[in-house]
């Protein structure tokens, strides 16, 4: 799986992204359109974290759900 099916099947994932990080709003998720470098924004920017940390995140999220 790559990022282009997380992005067609974000409508169903935002649910699980919500789960994962509980401060994201929906209209947060909608931003990010299930692309990559729009989501790790987003986490970056709600949780103050830096860019690897969030990177990190997004990727553990990617591979949770490609399996």
């Amino acid at each position: 799986m790559n990022w282009d099916v997380i992005e067609g099947k974000w409508k169903q994932l935002k649910g699980d992204a919500k789960v994962q990080w509980g401060k994201l709003t929906d209209d947060d998720l909608d931003r990010a359109e299930g692309n990559r470098d729009k989501l790790i924004g987003v986490v970056q920017e709600r949780y103050g974290i830096e860019k690897d940390q969030a990177e990190r995140e997004v990727d553990e999220f990617y591979n949770k759900h490609s399996a």
